[in-house]
């Protein structure tokens, strides 16, 4: 089933674009990196397809349903998780906890199968034994992984992640992607990955979409399954 789509779009920060014929479709139950160097406006292409920036041309379209013809729920990790100062009030278990108010109002009353995701969500990444701490107190790498279990006690059906790896070692990274692959195989859940370390996640990866310097300087885009062989390779 096709999730999300990007018709030919074109977008900018300023009167130049960044980013321009970006054409990409995205399909449910598949694990898809967008990779490219420092600069070629990744996290842009992430946020066009989430529809927090609206594009110059063209067009993005999210499905309203998930095969199961509900709501469609997406999860979202941004980048800057270390902002969190060490002042953040919130324990791990309460930021986790509000990732299912996605499910319902902010006044309701939390059931026992939210607790149930919210623990399951906090196992997964190895946090639930310290769900006590204060985030403030946390690593990089620990934050990364509170924000991902945030999303996946929302359990979406969209799992967007801006370079989720940032901050953690080699063990944790791979920790994480066989997470990864466990909610795409198991759940059928789409994940949209940004990374730079390709080399690590490619064993995992369904595809590849990759963001290429044009001849004028601007960057378009293009994946491993249909027209990778056009582009001059990314550096």
């Amino acid at each position: 089933m096709l999730l999300a789509v990007m018709e030919e779009v074109r977008f900018g920060y300023t009167d130049v674009p960044c980013l321009e014929d970006v054409t990409v479709e995205i399909y449910s139950g598949e694990w898809v990196a967008v990779t490219g160097p420092n600069g070629a406006a990744k996290t842009t292409l992430l946020k066009l397809l989430l529809g927090l920036l609206r594009p110059w041309e063209g067009g993005v379209h999210k499905s309203a349903v998930n095969p199961d013809g509900k709501n469609l729920v997406i999860g979202y990790v941004p980048q800057q998780i270390a902002a969190f100062n060490s002042g953040f009030p919130s324990t791990i278990l309460e930021f986790v906890r509000s990732g299912r108010y996605v499910h319902g109002s902010w006044l309701r009353s939390l059931k026992a199968e939210d607790h149930r995701c919210t623990e399951h969500a906090l196992r997964q990444v190895g946090m639930w034994e310290q769900r006590r701490r204060k985030i403030g107190e946390l690593s990089g790498g620990q934050k990364q992984r509170i924000c991902l279990a945030r999303a996946l006690a929302q359990e979406p059906d969209l799992l967007v992640l801006d370079e989720p790896a940032t901050g953690m070692d080699q063990e944790s990274r791979i920790g994480l992607y066989e997470l990864l692959r466990h909610q795409v195989r198991t759940y059928g859940r789409t994940v949209v990955m940004v990374t730079h370390g390709l080399q690590e996640a490619s064993p995992y990866l369904d595809r590849i979409i990759e963001l290429v310097r044009k001849e004028d300087g601007g960057w378009e885009c293009c994946t491993t399954t249909s027209c990778s062989g056009h582009f001059m390779p990314v550096g």
